[in-house]
């Protein structure tokens, strides 16, 4: 920064875009190399380098933002309006899914038998197991944002404890949504009702393991003193992907659970 007459932070070269860029590519092909010839070396292979470049890279950017100095109130700026179109982007790939949900319920086809659930489709009681996840995931909104707020405050102890709360309620999230889909009593085969509900919830859940992943190397930064009062993005980020991941488990709630069934 002493060498610089702006603000802005100019990454260093490194190999990280490309090897991402490479392990995509290797993970998609290996893909097809399992689906179509029941061999994983490939995608164990592509699996083991996308961990690989992930782990590199955003250490990368902790060491920079951490240790070197480099995310000034500009580049954080420009960090808050990425995640906030990362977000939006998200958004739009649910509403999709609710897309395809609406236009197959609200006017259910002579396939299905011109009722929604479909004939034959037993629908899973949405007071029961889905409520609960309900109330865990909501549970786990208040603890985020009590984190925030120690954090703020320059309370470790407490933002520790939240986090930690925080953690295990996403895993419980998680848990609960894997016994739901096992003693389910209709497959992503069974029409458009298990497609789109086994779809949506599940790219839900796959969300809710990421950001508890997210959440917990933020419990790890903060044990290890990264963020302060004044400079603690890392988590804002992460906050705002969980309260996303939490409002979006609303609109399942409501819509495939309780008015779909």
């Amino acid at each position: 920064m002493t060498h610089q007459a702006h603000a802005f932070h100019m990454v260093d070269p490194n190999p990280w875009p490309l090897m991402g860029a490479t392990a995509a590519f290797l993970l998609t092909s290996g893909l097809i190399a399992w689906f179509h010839f029941n061999t994983s070396t490939v995608l164990v292979f592509a699996l083991a380098t996308t961990l690989l470049t992930m782990y590199q890279w955003w250490r990368d950017v902790v060491r920079e933002g951490t240790f070197q100095g480099h995310h000034t109130p500009p580049v954080q700026k420009g960090l808050r309006f990425g995640m906030i179109l990362f977000i939006t982007s998200e958004v739009f790939f649910f509403i999709g899914f609710f897309w395809a949900f609406y236009n197959a319920s609200l006017a259910p086809t002579p396939e299905v038998g011109e009722c929604w659930p479909p004939t034959g489709i037993t629908p899973l009681n949405p007071f029961e197991v889905p409520l609960l996840n309900t109330a865990v995931l909501l549970a786990s909104g208040v603890t985020v944002t009590w984190a925030h707020h120690s954090i703020m405050q320059a309370n470790r102890e407490g933002a520790i404890q939240a986090l930690t709360l925080t953690i295990i309620l996403g895993l419980y999230f998680t848990l609960l949504q894997a016994m739901e889909y096992y003693e389910a009593p209709f497959t992503i085969a069974d029409s458009i009702y298990g497609t789109t509900f086994f779809v949506a919830t599940g790219f839900h859940g796959l969300h809710v393991i990421i950001g508890s992943a997210f959440l917990l190397t933020c419990l790890l930064r903060q044990i290890f003193f990264h963020f302060t009062s004044q400079h603690h993005f890392g988590f804002e980020a992460a906050a705002w992907y969980w309260h996303f991941v939490d409002v979006v488990w609303l609109f399942l709630y409501v819509s495939i659970y309780w008015w779909g069934s």
